[in-house]
């Protein structure tokens, strides 16, 4: 996305590059996030060691506080779990946004080529009815240019909505 961005006009350019790097940061939030509620995991078992020992000295830790520590324990490892399927989306919608726009990219140098081979067979023939022809597929490559442009532009609206709603979901279940 970086590199399509950067080939752009630059009045699109700067806007695409700052939402991008807003995406880069919102991404480095919630992998810190991650490895936050990833260590808090690895200190449970030494948590219930010393909850136990606790309750066989002193006898005063009731069932109630132990079943309210396991549901915790148990909504944790549910966070954790929503977290990494989250993440493991994101990247594949990433890389569907990244081969769509390298396919888009190929075919819009098809094009390119094949308007310039055109520009070349007007120059090497002279005949009156090739001019005619010629126009006609002039109007016909502009026509496909444009569709290829708007469909790049669908397809990256796509990949923001998918990001934000992904974002909105992870904000949403770790906010409770």
């Amino acid at each position: 996305m970086d590199l399509e961005a950067r080939s752009l006009q630059p009045n699109v350019k700067a806007v695409l590059l700052a939402k991008l790097r807003e995406y880069k940061s919102d991404l480095n939030n919630l992998k810190s996030e991650h490895k936050r509620l990833a260590s808090a995991n690895s200190n449970q078992a030494a948590r219930d060691d010393l909850l136990e020992s606790g309750m066989a000295d002193a006898m005063s830790v009731s069932a109630n506080q132990r079943g309210r520590l396991m549901m915790s324990t148990e909504r944790l490892n549910e966070s954790s779990d929503r977290i990494k399927e989250s993440r493991r989306t994101m990247l594949e919608t990433e890389e569907l946004g990244v081969s769509i726009l390298q396919d888009l990219h190929q075919q819009r140098q098809s094009l390119l080529h094949a308007n310039d081979t055109v520009f070349l067979l007007l120059k090497k023939e002279q005949l009156h009815g090739v001019d005619d022809n010629i126009s006609k597929s002039k109007k016909i490559l502009t026509n496909m240019s444009r569709r290829m442009s708007r469909n790049k532009w669908i397809i990256s609206s796509i990949i923001v909505v998918l990001i934000v709603a992904i974002a909105l979901i992870l904000y949403f279940k770790l906010s409770k």
